[in-house]
């Protein structure tokens, strides 16, 4: 079988990083990060980013935001510049703050946001990466300060029909959290309303409330995406796929996918 190669690239100690981006890099293998998100801002360079499948032109000024579930790879040409921002569940976990913790959970909503001219981008990462580098006495209240005006930032660029995706909500978000768990996704809003001390229904008015789906709709996004990278990037086969998700067989499983993409998963995986 093979499997999704998964990258480390900070410390187990580690909750925060930041760094220039590579100049070196021009291709990569595809790859998943283990248990982190990272956010790349991109000041130079061309070629392409692909992001679960979606290939994406890189244009700098440009950012993309790769989360933990999901397989990317790099082919890039010219001499790329910018930063990379690597952010763990724990960092955000351990802040007070639950403005940044907010902004966190709209910001990873997107993937792929063009930045238009702008001296703020720049100068928060710049900033960022003075901060990190340096071991002063208030170096966290700063290093909260500046991601947050980064992430506000951010989300200035964002599409506004996007603003609405992620509410304040703090079920909601552990709901989305534990669905990014991708090697214990469940194909049941039961277990999960289970594991969050709440009832289905009340999971699903939440879903509802805050992103405007059922929470079968929201599991569904998710199943079905981590599907597809299994399809794409490995030979597990769709009857091992269907267990994995806890269907009763491959049949159902075929059903729901089809429901879902409008093919099946053979027929998706051929087109790969």
């Amino acid at each position: 079988m093979n499997l999704i190669h998964v990258k480390t690239k900070i410390d187990y100690h580690q909750h925060l990083k930041i760094a220039e981006f590579r100049k070196d890099i021009r291709t990569t293998a595809p790859h998943k990060h283990n248990s982190y998100v990272e956010l790349i801002f991109l000041t130079g360079g061309s070629g392409t980013h692909t992001i679960d499948g979606k290939c994406y032109r890189v244009v700098p000024p440009v950012l993309f935001v790769v989360r933990k579930e999901q397989v990317h790879h790099w082919e890039l040409t010219g001499n790329p510049e910018g930063y990379v921002l690597i952010l763990k569940k724990q960092y955000v976990d351990d802040s007070q703050d639950k403005a940044l913790r907010d902004l966190l959970a709209k910001v990873i909503a997107h993937t792929y946001l063009p930045i238009g001219p702008s001296r703020s981008f720049p100068l928060f990462f710049a900033l960022l990466l003075e901060s990190w580098r340096e071991n002063h006495t208030h170096q966290s209240v700063v290093t909260d300060g500046l991601l947050k005006a980064l992430l506000g930032s951010i989300l200035r660029h964002a599409e506004p029909s996007r603003q609405h995706v992620q509410a304040s909500t703090d079920l909601y978000r552990r709901y989305e959290e534990m669905l990014r768990q991708t090697e214990t996704l469940r194909n049941s809003v039961a277990h999960y309303a289970a594991q969050l001390n709440t009832s289905p229904q009340n999971l699903n008015a939440l879903c509802r409330k805050a992103a405007g789906q059922s929470a079968a709709m929201v599991l569904a996004s998710h199943m079905i995406s981590e599907a597809k990278r299994l399809l794409h990037y490995t030979d597990v086969t769709v009857n091992e796929i269907a267990t994995r998700f806890d269907f009763a067989d491959s049949s159902h499983f075929i059903k729901y996918f089809k429901r879902h993409t409008g093919t099946t998963p053979q027929a998706f995986r051929r087109q790969g």
